[in-house]
């Protein structure tokens, strides 16, 4: 409890999300810096930090993230830019004697055409997903990166992959947000213009699994507080569900009654994406928190947090 805790993007959903986790189990020296106080991209910014700072503990939750249309529109941003924010995390925290490194992957660094539910062996067996290759590829990297310290220093550098996630502070602009978000907002809208029809990118055929944040929180928590034998390990729920049912859930939580209209002419992405546990489960942890009650509490958060929720510029 009394460890230096350093977590990156602590202001980002995820980030936030570790730090009232964190703070409630009563860690008492959590240290965050803002983008503007510290740019992860700069690797002598970095060391300057590191420095002075001089962490026991680091969270790397700190990414350039955003839905498909962002990841297609700027694919060096997103393999840059993620690069440099873990590069830079990674080997400071291997040359300052961190004591453990926790890595934030994600699920869609899974091949597009893996068997079904993605088991951790499978990453680099088979070709990505082509709408969101720039991420996966660097954050594959991050993830190999720390399984290589652990093998070549014997660190406790541990990557967790979550699957889909949602909840508080997420991002609802529709430029770049990712989909349940983006449908809260869009059944939202229509809803407060006379219930309008929705449309919806794709066929809604795709499978889903989705992870309530306050839920990751806590798998961060246990892989801190416990002895991880392993370098990688899924986080989810192992349920999940049709981006048509998902868009149903969402329409009933927000009160919205007209139609929704699906539009195939968009991109599906990945036909399913369904994460096995059972790693982590073995382990000792799995997730509490059910799609529904989560959905409520972010369509809550949504509704107080409107005049100023976040609004994501890529330039």
């Amino acid at each position: 409890m009394n460890q230096k805790v350093y977590i990156a993007g602590h202001r980002g959903m995820v980030g936030s999300a570790i730090w009232r986790a964190l703070e409630k189990k009563g860690y008492n020296k959590l240290i965050g810096k803002t983008s503007q106080e510290l740019d992860l991209r700069n690797q002598a910014a970095v060391e300057a930090f590191f420095n002075t700072e001089k962490p026991d503990i680091i969270i790397d939750a700190a990414a350039r993230v955003g839905g498909i249309l962002a990841n297609n529109d700027y694919p060096y941003t997103f393999l840059m830019e993620n690069m440099q924010i873990q590069n830079n995390l990674i080997d400071a925290a291997l040359r300052f004697a961190v004591q453990k490194f926790i890595f934030l992957g994600s699920s869609c660094i899974y091949p597009k055409l893996a068997p079904q539910p993605l088991r951790e062996e499978y990453l680099l067996t088979d070709s990505l997903e082509s709408t969101n290759e720039w991420y996966a590829i660097a954050k594959i990297s991050g993830v190999k990166a720390c399984e290589a310290i652990r093998k070549q220093f014997g660190k406790d550098f541990v990557s967790l992959l979550p699957t889909n996630l949602y909840g508080s502070h997420d991002n609802f602009d529709l430029k770049t947000s990712h989909v349940l978000p983006a449908m809260i907002r869009k059944f939202y809208d229509a809803k407060e213009n006379g219930h309008k029809p929705v449309e919806l990118w794709g066929s809604g055929k795709p499978m889903r699994e989705f992870l309530h944040v306050d839920d990751l929180a806590e798998a961060v928590c246990f892989a801190l507080e416990n002895q991880m034998e392993d370098n990688l390990y899924n986080i989810g729920t192992g349920v999940d569900l049709t981006i048509k049912e998902l868009a149903s859930l969402i329409q009933k939580v927000v009160g919205h009654e007209g139609e929704i209209i699906w539009d195939a002419s968009k991109p599906d992405g990945t036909p399913r994406k369904l994460m096995d546990v059972s790693k982590m489960t073995h382990a000792g942890w799995k997730a509490k928190i059910s799609l529904e009650d989560g959905i409520i509490s972010t369509y809550k958060w949504f509704l107080e947090n409107q005049e100023n929720f976040k609004e994501v510029k890529i330039s």
